[in-house]
């Protein structure tokens, strides 16, 4: 299968309808991100002249891992809000080249430099039972996220506001103490039914698995641990969608995912770097199937529970920064499909620090740091003590993710050179998220984060978020980062704030509570038959209500 390059900002989103706003923990990087510079896909052969949509058939999405709350202020993962996505809608929305744009409001002003937000949202919108979305569904939202009882980890945004007044039965302001810079952002948020949710605990609502949405989609079925079923949505305000259905197919392991895409059993994944680029060349592949390659959103990385006594040590964190050769990993893991990282930003964007370098693989030095920090070899196999505790530590990873558990083993071997024993562990998705990271039941991670179109790293690395529920489960805590976050959120001017970035990425360099690992390419994979896909800065799911299937093509008859 060919590929041919085109250009694109350098940009990210998930695999969802609209562009992340918020930190998400990545499940596997599916089309998890937008292309960017150098994006490659390949086209349809022999393309002919346009024809007229056609309605019928489903689309069926290969996931490894389940959705746990369809609630998008409680779900903390990318399989979560990839399905929430086609669901719920927001008063703005990013378009196909990342320009916030009104979605559920038919406009919006931005008023006294950027304090004062007004919208107005269109009459006539539906939630799927037939009540008319208005005003009330907004303000309802906003004060359920801010409540304490709902514990959101993103609340942040909507607490940063003043003041939110209905003006009218479709329209609304929100007044800012002073300048946010995630103010537009914010609304980017699903808007959640009063009329339903109204009086309800939302940790403890049914409606977590059984949502009703506004949206393109609505959810008809939840087999748990097998797949999801949304149908589309008659009464969906911007029309009904061309496919009838989407599904998303929980199959654990990504090799019996491909073996189920060859045999038709699933129109889009994923794929592995071997799977891009050894196992989908040739006249089968050409024909059935069209490919996608572009620098995700996201970056993988390897967490340490700073409780831990060894991982509180600055100079442990740097060692094993050290010891890490993430170019072999790259090459390893990833048959060079992915950059090396040094800090949560993309390369190319604004916040991007323009001279850091990812620490060099150095095992001398790596030693040496740990010396300083009291560890010793005492024992035959190497294995370095202190205080008469072996440096030993379990690094747990998610089921079915063969990037991360090749990473992990790597990077296994790795430490062993310097002293250190890592074992590996792997645990499903839902379980792996909920009873260990959001629990910091955990020595160390390897993991991924979603990159937010808009920089604000409140969630993961301030210092009010290391809690029990927070997204600093690492527990990091340090006053001048927590000041240059609140800092950045308040300032304008686009230079200013890149400054502060710059310096908190400096200060994550020296003391390395992650060791940054890659940011990875996206290599999706789309079954021919779908008409209507359309590669932009958003990726390539912005207009997944657009996609159809010809008449002739079309698999699924209800």
């Amino acid at each position: 299968m060919h590929t041919h390059p085109v250009v694109f900002p350098v940009f990210s989103e998930m695999s969802g309808f609209r562009p992340l706003t918020a930190f998400l923990l990545l499940l596997f990087c599916f089309a998890c991100a937008l292309p960017a510079r150098a994006a490659e896909f390949s086209p349809s052969p022999g393309a002919g002249p346009a024809a007229a949509p056609a309605r019928g058939d489903r689309i069926i999405f290969g996931t490894i891992g389940e959705a746990s709350n369809l609630i998008s202020y409680l779900a903390t993962d990318s399989a979560s809000r990839e399905v929430s996505a086609q669901i719920f809608i927001s008063p703005l929305r990013y378009n196909k080249n990342l320009e916030l744009e009104p979605f559920a409001a038919s406009s919006y002003e931005v008023l006294e430099e950027g304090r004062l937000l007004r919208f107005t949202l269109r009459s006539g919108i539906l939630w799927e039972d037939g009540t008319e979305l208005t005003a009330d569904d907004v303000e309802f939202t906003y004060k359920i996220v801010i409540d304490p009882a709902t514990a959101s980890p993103y609340a942040e945004d909507f607490l940063a506001v003043q003041s939110f007044t209905k003006t009218g039965r479709y329209s609304f302001e929100v007044r800012y103490a002073k300048f946010y810079a995630r103010a537009l952002a914010s609304w980017t948020s699903d808007i959640l039914p009063k009329h339903i949710l109204e009086g309800q605990n939302l940790r403890a609502t049914p409606f977590a698995r059984k949502p009703t949405g506004a949206g393109p989609f609505r959810l008809v079925s939840w087999q748990a641990g097998s797949q999801m079923t949304l149908a589309s949505s008659a009464t969906y305000f911007e029309g009904r969608p061309h496919l009838d259905e989407a599904v998303y197919r929980v199959i654990p392991d990504l090799a019996t995912m491909f073996l189920e895409s060859k045999a038709g059993k699933v129109d889009m994944m994923g794929l592995t770097p071997q799977q891009y680029l050894r196992q989908t060349n040739g006249p089968f592949w050409d024909r059935e199937w069209r490919k996608y390659r572009y620098l995700s959103s996201s970056y993988v990385y390897l967490g340490y529970n700073l409780k831990h006594p060894f991982f509180a040590d600055v100079r442990v964190r740097r060692a094993l920064s050290h010891a890490i050769d993430r170019e072999s990993i790259i090459k390893g893991a990833l048959l060079g499909q992915g950059i090396a990282a040094f800090g949560p930003f993309k390369p190319g964007t604004w916040p991007y620090h323009p001279t850091l370098k990812p620490y060099p693989h150095n095992v001398e030095l790596a030693r040496r740091l740990l010396a300083e920090a009291g560890f010793s070899a005492t024992d035959r196999d190497g294995i370095l003590k202190k205080d008469g505790h072996r440096f030993s530590f379990t690094i747990l990873t998610n089921q079915g993710n063969d990037q991360r558990i090749k990473t992990a083993t790597i990077i296994q071997s790795q430490l062993r050179a310097v002293g250190i024993e890592a074992r590996i562990r792997t645990v499903e998705w839902a379980s792996f998220i909920k009873e260990f990271v959001n629990k910091g039941r955990f020595d160390a991670v390897v993991l991924g984060w979603t990159i937010p179109l808009e920089p604000d790293e409140y969630s993961v690395w301030h210092s009010d978020n290391a809690r029990p529920g927070g997204l600093n489960f690492t527990y990091y805590k340090n006053r001048q980062v927590d000041e240059i976050i609140n800092k950045a959120r308040s300032i304008p001017d686009r230079e200013e704030r890149q400054a502060l970035y710059y310096h908190f990425q400096e200060i994550l360099h020296e003391d390395q509570p992650y060791s940054f690992l890659f940011v990875p390419y996206a290599l999706p994979m789309v079954q021919a038959r779908f008409k209507g896909v359309e590669p932009a800065p958003a990726g390539i799911m912005h207009n997944l209500p657009e996609w159809w299937v010809p008449v002739a093509e079309q698999r699924y008859h209800p």
